[in-house]
């Protein structure tokens, strides 16, 4: 029997080492952490290599140019982006992994499912969900804006998007829906985030409406 083929795994970084540990651990054997720094100040860096993760500096703040340099230095045919903050499961990749790599989908997405009320606060929900329906009506069939996804590196460079805030995610699902793109979403268990972390996006209702105008902008 062959070996998998390895999978390149980007994390965008801001400040999350109280989470690197076991969230680096929870990676499948053969896929390999590329975590982007993005100007952390607690010691992300250091801990990520110390835990066997290639570390990438992308002085632009944004998630979209965190994601973008990940990209970049990626090697793999297939390549994953999940948050590093520890609500994610790494070990749920695999399932979007195998959607990708037997041609079910060029896009697979999670959908976060939480474990337990109060995880996701009301008003990233409500935001999340206004703007999951407007890319219904785009034709994304999708319920999420969600920080974890599955993808050939070739079709996502190809693909183009150009955000580099917070309105990456939003815009590489409208390009993928008018491209075609076979879009697949699948439920993922969403987790309270590890304790000494922070969300810029929902962590605070000024974040989440920083990044829905973010978002936002994408669809005008």
């Amino acid at each position: 029997m062959s070996e998998p083929s390895p999978v390149d795994v980007v994390l965008p970084c801001l400040d999350e080492a109280p989470a690197l540990p076991r969230v680096l651990k929870r990676l499948p054997a053969t896929y390999r952490a590329i975590v982007v720094d993005n100007g952390s100040r607690d010691g992300s860096p250091e801990i990520a290599a110390e835990h066997g993760a290639q570390v990438v500096t992308e002085p632009r703040r944004g998630y979209g140019a965190a994601v973008d340099a990940g990209l970049r230095a990626a090697t793999a045919e297939i390549v994953c982006v999940i948050d590093a903050d520890g609500s994610l499961d790494p070990s749920d990749l695999t399932e979007l992994v195998a959607v990708v790599s037997t041609g079910t989908a060029e896009l697979a997405v999670g959908r976060r499912v939480p474990v337990a009320p109060g995880i996701w606060p009301w008003h990233a929900r409500a935001g999340n969900a206004a703007l999951a329906a407007l890319l219904r009506r785009r034709g994304a069939p999708v319920h999420d804006i969600a920080p974890i996804r599955a993808v050939r590196r070739r079709d996502l460079l190809d693909l183009g998007v150009r955000d580099r805030a917070f309105g990456y995610p939003l815009e590489l699902l409208v390009r993928a829906a008018a491209a075609g793109w076979r879009i697949a979403e699948q439920p993922v268990p969403y987790r309270p985030r590890t304790a000494g972390t922070r969300s810029k996006v929902s962590g605070s209702v000024r974040g989440t409406l920083r990044a829905t105008r973010d978002m936002a902008r994408v669809l005008t």
